[in-house]
Parts: C-alpha cells; structure tokens; sequence
C-alpha cells in the first residue's frame, strides 16, 4: 500500500512539472523578440503631400491636353495655303479742290471689295486686292444745276499681310497695300467736265493703304472680316488721306 501511494505521488508530481514546462514554452514562443532600438522605420512622405503631388500630376496632363487641342486648331484653320475675301467697303473720301481752291467737303463712298491671299506658313502671305468705290459729291451751288454728281474711283493693289496674333476662333494681322487707282469724276457732270465743279480730274494715280485685319472664324474655312484702314491716292497732284473699312466673308482653301 506505502509503495503505490508513493507511485501515484511520483506521477502526479511528473504530470505537474511536465505541464509547468509547456505553459512557459508557449508563454516564450508566443511574444515576439524586442526590436533593435538602433534601426529607424523609413520615412514615408505625408499623405497630405502624396495627393498633392497627384493633384499637380493629374493638372498638368490636363494642360497639356488643352494645349495640344489649342494647337492643332490654329493649324487646322491657319495651315490653308489660300484666303478670299469678299464684301464692302466705307471710304470718307475728298473728291476735289472745289473751284475756289478750299476744297469739297468729304463724300462717303461705297465699295464693293475683293481679295486673294497666298500664304507661305501660318502668318505672312501676299495679298492682291481689288475694289470699286462709288460716291455722290457736294459741289455746291451753281448756275449749271449740278450740285451732286456721281463720282467713282477703282483700285487694284497688292501688298504683304501678316498675321501677328492667332487663336482658334479669332486672329489679327496687319497689311500694307500699294498700286494703281483710276478716277472717274466727270461722267455725270452733264458734259461740264470735272475741272468746272472742282472735281479731280479723271485719270490715274497711285494708291495705297494700310489696315489692320480682325477675323472671326465660324469654322476652319470660313470666317468674318473687318479690317479698318488709312487709304491715300494723289488725285490732282496732291495726296489724299481717307479713312475708312472693308468688311465681309473670308474664304479659305488649300492645304500648305
């Protein structure tokens, strides 16, 4: 009896240290080594600067979009090698010296326009224009009863163009025209001749002008124009300074 109470007491005693044993096996496994305090994580960029960075990102790739739409429409409306305008002019014109020497009063002339444009790239072109004016002149009174005789003059021109702003939708350019001008001042003055109301005489003389061009185009081969002008001839010998526009329809045509 003594010998099997103190082997059921050796066995309990085995099974409690066995289980002693395990508990600080597990308890050891089960938490993870200290760090070493000398190793720092890497530093991660704030996620306030990260949008940031993405937000900047994203602008850009939408400028550039933009950018290359805007260009690829100024070559779609200005790489045509050709441009015709037609329309009408306003001229403020003196037709002559009157017959005391002062001078008529201005006569507002109306004009029909015409011109062709051949470009060398999008800016610089050469221009030949060519118009007809038409106009009633004052003279004044008089014992021969014509005081408003028709008067008309017809200019053919040529001259560079360029094209020193361009956008999709609108551009400005400047021109410089120069050539020949032809006067017609007596054909309704009743056979009295031009020189008896003070009127030029008819004939040719030189004529430039010089404008600024504003276009708005309606789509890459249409567009309106209006382009006001200082216009000068050298009727009678003198020099005539008028102001005045053309304005009309702009054809364009032909790729460079």
């Amino acid at each position: 009896m003594f010998s099997f109470r103190r082997l059921v007491f050796v066995l309990v005693l085995g099974l409690w240290s066995g289980a002693f044993l395990t508990a600080q096996d597990t308890s050891s496994s089960s938490n993870p080594p200290a760090q070493d305090q000398t190793q720092q994580p890497a530093a991660q960029p704030p996620a306030a600067q990260q949008d940031n960075r993405g937000f900047q990102s994203v602008q850009e790739r939408i400028r550039a979009r933009r950018e290359q739409r805007r260009a690829q429409a100024i070559r779609d409306v200005y790489s045509h090698r050709y441009e015709l305008n037609l329309g009408m002019g306003y001229l403020r014109f003196k037709p002559g010296n009157g017959t005391n020497g002062e001078g008529l009063q201005r006569t507002t002339y109306y004009s029909w326009n015409v011109g062709l444009t051949r470009y060398y790239g999008q800016r610089l072109g050469i221009t030949a224009d060519g118009r007809g004016n038409y106009g009633t002149a004052f003279v004044g009174l008089n014992e021969n009863n014509v005081t408003r005789p028709a008067v008309s003059t017809y200019t053919g021109m040529i001259g560079p163009t360029y094209r020193f702003y361009m956008q999709p939708k609108y551009s400005i350019a400047g021109r410089v025209l120069g050539g020949y001008a032809h006067g017609n001042f007596s054909g309704d003055t009743n056979g009295l001749g031009a020189k008896t109301l003070g009127l030029w005489p008819d004939g040719g003389t030189f004529a430039a002008s010089a404008a600024v061009i504003g276009e708005y185009n309606l789509g890459p081969g249409l567009g309106l124009r209006l382009a006001p002008e200082y216009f000068f001839t050298g009727f009678g010998s003198t020099i005539q300074a008028s102001r005045g526009f053309t304005a009309g329809f702009v054809f364009r045509f032909g790729k460079q």
